[in-house]
């Protein structure tokens, strides 16, 4: 039964592949429309690739040179191995890959989405969504394919071959090897999604700035120089970016479950393995329950809900994964109590486990519920955004900063009563498996993402075109939706992220050797305070290279317009390959200071300080870059969801205002300054609070007991108690002065 559940792992990965190969076909076979249509489909499609290949060069040298230095580690230490280089490069290519199907996918979808919008809304939405699906698909297949064959090969190679425990040295060799596949998809993602969003908004700043408010022209103008790299932008920031993000998240979140799975004792039927398995068996069947999902979301008629229909697939998901986890945890562990060998944990049964699992899934689906409140089109804090536009750019920007901040307040409630009662109910183990139930259904919460950015696409060929209004109005609202989406996908994975930060944390803690990590020590402290600046440096470095990325494209528009007048008039054709390259090479050059901060920082801090002090700047690290992701995420799409409600009209103060307004002028001043915030340095903070930890494991057997500038244990151990006794004998000694 052991060797059935661990071979039905990577084959519901490949389920998950097949699924998305017929999928993938079916969108393929649609018509894409007129030839003009195709022709700007193709555009984009060959700027996205052209970023993609630039990219990948920049990243090579990285793989190979990082690889290099973990295969050289692997031979220093007994529970490590060079076989750590080897897992390193399979997860930084999959992760690529996973980036490069989105992209495919996405650059196929978006013009026959628009062909689709000719028709009817419902079938807009079914080529559209079954686009996001082919890349949810593939992202969630790549991952559970490759960590559960990556783990049936390391088991057996070094636990097995060896003769060795579930709780020994031979699995902690093991586990640590597979630390290397996480670590090469979280690093891929960082660059994939710092680099995909400053190319993004840099044309999108370009486009709105001199297209909408100089030109007065609209964003998807074909006479808008900026509009081709803005289209591909939305792919090679929210589909690309975002597909390689969730690949990372989920690869992350499955090894802290199995890392701490291993410091559990479990008398079962599979050899000892079945909290080392579970998570990955979660994983799997919340694929499968993905794909029962996708066949909910559908609409059948022009005035059907598009929102509702996501969420129903959505919930059908969830509820179908939470029914299949409570059996699968009621084979895979054994009764009674279960308790975790080194870590501080409180002991815990299988009906805690599945009670964090569904904890898990519960903060999941909060979380996207809250981030729609926030975001979504039509509520009162979008609203209030609209009514501020009414006097200025400046009180636009205040309101939007104003949701940003009060949007965390919910979130961050309902994370603390996730982490508490998970561990109520699983100790540390239930926090970790509770992020693997949250995850569990990413193929789903990904395609309702990447849906999104394809709709957007479908719009702007739409647009540039000279379809019928109709068409651009089908468009406009999966658009809209999309908008929404993308907010709550961003929400999700930001709460993911905490969650798997907590577990990855408890697992550096049990692999470090430490028993606390004790702030009252002001070396952990300091590392404390240095951890939660961190996000606030990555943030000011993403944002400022949109700026000055921004500010080239926006020269490079403004010199189009003065010297070819002929723009204008439609007599001269734009030179969109200009703006492309503009924002290709800002992206690749501007992404490797923020991306050196999230790798380098933990090896600096640990290897210095030593292992406490590092645990402290985690702690700071997560906490800080929680808060500035959920910010930064919602605020932005709060702008985005204000400027677009002038598209169909806003009422102010009992007037109708619509686009080309003072009051829409201001909200796009808002959604500019939102851009970078929500598409650039937001989604990057939950990248960076797992890449973090997960550098941190790799490196925590190299670092040294004593470590050069940190203050040793002793200083905890043995010189607070002797300073408490001398403040306990000091109004002795005082007296005693006094009476002599």
């Amino acid at each position: 039964m052991e060797q059935l559940f661990l071979y039905l792992v990577p084959f519901l990965g490949i389920v998950g592949l097949v699924v998305m190969a017929i999928k993938s076909a079916w969108v393929t076979r649609q018509p894409t429309g007129e030839k003009n249509m195709v022709e700007l489909a193709g555009y984009i499609a060959d700027g996205a690739m052209s970023f993609l290949k630039a990219e990948w060069k920049v990243m090579i040298y990285f793989v190979i040179i990082a690889a290099i230095i973990l295969g050289w580690s692997g031979t220093l230490l007994d529970n490590s191995s060079p076989i750590i280089a080897v897992s390193f490069i399979i997860g930084a290519v999959l992760s690529a890959f996973a980036g490069y199907l989105g992209m495919k996918i996405a650059t196929k979808s978006n013009v026959r989405t628009t062909e689709a919008a000719k028709t009817s809304l419902a079938k807009a939405l079914n080529v559209s969504f079954t686009g996001g699906t082919v890349m949810g698909l593939g992202v969630a297949g790549l991952a559970v394919l490759g960590m559960g064959g990556l783990f049936i090969v390391f088991y057996n190679m070094f636990v097995l071959s060896a003769g060795g425990g579930v709780n020994g040295h031979e699995m902690e060799t093991a586990l640590e090897v597979l630390a290397g596949f996480s670590l090469g998809a979280e690093s891929i993602a960082l660059f994939a999604r710092v680099g995909g969003g400053i190319y993004t908004k840099a044309a999108d700043v370009g486009a709105d700035l001199v297209g909408k408010v100089e030109a007065g022209i609209p964003e998807d103008d074909v006479r808008n120089p900026a509009t081709i790299a803005d289209n591909v932008g939305d792919n090679v920031g929210d589909v690309a970016g975002m597909g390689a993000d969730l690949f990372g998240s989920y690869v992350a979140t499955i090894l802290a479950s199995m890392v701490l799975g291993r410091e559990i004792v479990s008398d079962d039927n599979f050899g000892g393995i079945a909290p080392i398995l579970l998570p990955l068996v979660i994983a799997g069947l919340g694929l499968v329950f993905s794909i029962i999902g996708t066949f909910f979301v559908k609409i059948n008629s022009e005035t059907g809900n598009v929102q509702a229909a996501l969420n129903r697939g959505n919930w059908i998901s969830i509820l179908l994964t939470v029914a299949a986890s409570f059996f699968v945890i009621q084979y895979m562990l054994p009764e009674g109590d279960l308790v975790m060998s080194r870590l501080n944990s409180i002991p815990f049964t299988k009906m805690g486990v599945f009670g964090a699992v569904f904890i898990g899934l519960i903060v999941g689906a909060l979380m996207s519920i809250i981030t729609e409140h926030y975001t979504a089109m039509g509520k009162g804090p979008v609203n209030s955004i609209i009514r501020q536009s009414s006097t200025g750019h400046a009180t636009n920007i205040i309101g939007g900063l104003a949701v940003g901040m009060q949007s965390t307040v919910l979130p961050i409630l309902v994370l603390a009563g996730g982490i508490f009662t998970s561990y109520m109910a699983a100790g540390l183990y239930g926090v970790a498996i509770a992020a693997a139930g949250m995850m569990a259904t990413t193929a789903m919460q990904l395609a309702i993402d990447a849906f999104g950015p394809i709709a957007d696409n479908a719009g702007g060929i739409a647009e540039m075109s000279g379809l019928p209004k109709e068409v651009r109005e089908r468009t406009d609202i999966l658009d809209a939706v999309g908008n929404t989406t993308a907010a709550t996908g961003k929400g999700f994975a930001i709460a993911s992220a905490a969650l798997t930060a907590l577990a990855l944390f408890a697992a550096y803690v049990g692999i470090s050797g430490i028993s606390t990590i004790d702030i009252y020590k002001a070396d952990v402290l300091s590392g404390l305070f240095v951890g939660a600046m961190i996000p606030f440096i990555f943030s000011s470095l993403a944002i400022a290279a949109v700026g000055r990325a921004a500010m080239d494209m926006v020269n490079e528009v403004r010199r189009q317009f003065k010297e070819m007048p002929g723009i204008m008039e439609f007599k001269t054709k734009p030179d969109y390959e200009k703006c492309v390259e503009i924002s290709t090479k800002a992206s690749i050059r501007e992404m490797v200071a923020p991306g050196a901060i999230a790798l380098v920082s933990p090896i600096i801090v640990g290897f210095l300080f030593g292992h406490e002090v590092l645990g402290g700047m985690l702690a700071g690290v997560t906490v800080s870059g929680v808060l500035m992701g959920i910010f930064q995420n919602n605020a932005g799409g709060a702008w985005d969801n204000a400027k677009k409600s002038f598209e169909k009209g806003v009422e102010i103060n009992g007037e109708m205002y619509y686009k080309g307004s003072e009051p829409h002028k201001a909200s796009v001043t808002g959604d500019t300054v939102g851009d970078p915030f929500k598409d650039t340095s937001g989604p990057s903070m939950n990248i960076l609070i797992k890449l973090t930890s997960i550098v941190s494991i790799v490196i925590a057997p190299f670092i040294p007991l004593d470590s050069p500038l940190g203050i040793s244990d002793s200083v905890g151990t043995d010189v607070i108690p002797k300073v408490v006794q001398v403040q306990q004998e000091l109004p002795e000694v005082i007296e005693t002065l006094e009476v002599n």
